[in-house]
């Protein structure tokens, strides 16, 4: 049996207090499960935006999707994730990556260290998170007896990693393009991703309990002339053909029958049965939650 399809929407833009209420409660209304903000410089700072959107709605869980394990020191973000999951009434789920911009860690006066320090560092922020929020002396305590953890990426260690800790295994299905110090993306092709989906399947071969599996789309569009909506990824991704580009796995663009079919096919492909839409296409998605809910 597959597991049933989970909804989320990571919210990107800083709003009033006002604004910020209503986009969630938004959110709610159209269906969403879980309501994520990210974690870059010059959007919203996650933990008080999350408390924010609790305070705002009443059903969806609140994530990190994902945070910069190089801007936290561990100790300070078990203090962070424990009041969060208290004043959210344990509806948090924390998200950690390793962090790929390096002109945010720039900008910040922060060390960016390389791909294997960077991993190093998440790998550490995991394990002291476990030992300090599983401890019952740790003050504050979070209310639930696990925050459930998501861990994103793709490279071999932090799948490892994800295999070995995470509740929930996060696909980015990009790269970092080779010298971008301001973290430009390359999409994974179909074939890349599996390898990538293989890989962590196989790490994770030994787990007692399978992961939950999450995709985060780029671009969603309910529409009759998909090319012309795929012109401005084109323009950004001139390597790709029209036809390669709707075939990426985190490009839903087509008629709502189309890409109700595509998630099906997704999930019966890769397993990825909780799928992230960014803000613009909140209400884009909203349909084919509709048709998915309760599969």
């Amino acid at each position: 049996m597959p597991r049933p399809f989970r909804f989320g929407v990571n919210l990107l833009t800083p709003a009033s207090a006002e604004e910020w209420g209503a986009k969630c409660r938004r959110a709610e209304e159209l269906g969403y499960d879980v309501i994520h903000v990210p974690d870059h410089l010059g959007w919203v700072a996650p933990f008080p935006a999350l408390v924010a959107a609790a305070a705002a709605t009443e059903r969806p869980r609140l994530g990190t999707f994902v945070l910069n394990a190089g801007f936290w020191n561990p100790a300070l973000l078990a203090r962070e994730v424990a009041t969060t999951d208290a004043l959210t009434g344990g509806r948090l789920e924390l998200g950690l990556g390793t962090g790929y911009v390096q002109a945010e860690h720039d900008t910040a006066g922060l060390p960016f260290g390389s791909p294997g320090e960077r991993v190093d560092h998440l790998a550490r922020t995991v394990a002291e998170l476990e030992r300090l929020l599983g401890s019952a002396e740790h003050r504050p305590r979070p209310a639930q007896s696990r925050v459930p953890l998501l861990i994103g990426g793709n490279g071999d260690r932090v799948l490892r990693l994800t295999a070995e800790r995470a509740d929930i295994a996060a696909f980015t299905a990009g790269r970092v393009v080779a010298g971008s110090t301001e973290g430009k993306i390359a999409p994974l092709t179909p074939e890349e991703l599996d390898g990538r989906v293989a890989r962590y399947r196989e790490l994770a071969a030994g787990r007692a309990e399978p992961a939950e599996l999450n995709l985060l789309v780029q671009m969603v569009k309910v529409t009759e002339d998909p090319e012309a909506v795929i012109k401005p990824l084109l323009d950004r991704q001139p390597q790709l053909t029209a036809d390669e580009a709707l075939a990426l796995p985190i490009v839903l663009v087509g008629t709502l029958r189309e890409i109700v079919a595509r998630v099906r096919a997704q999930r019966e492909r890769y397993g990825f049965s909780y799928l992230t839409v960014l803000e613009p296409y909140m209400d884009d998605f909203a349909p084919v939650i509709e048709e998915l809910r309760g599969e």
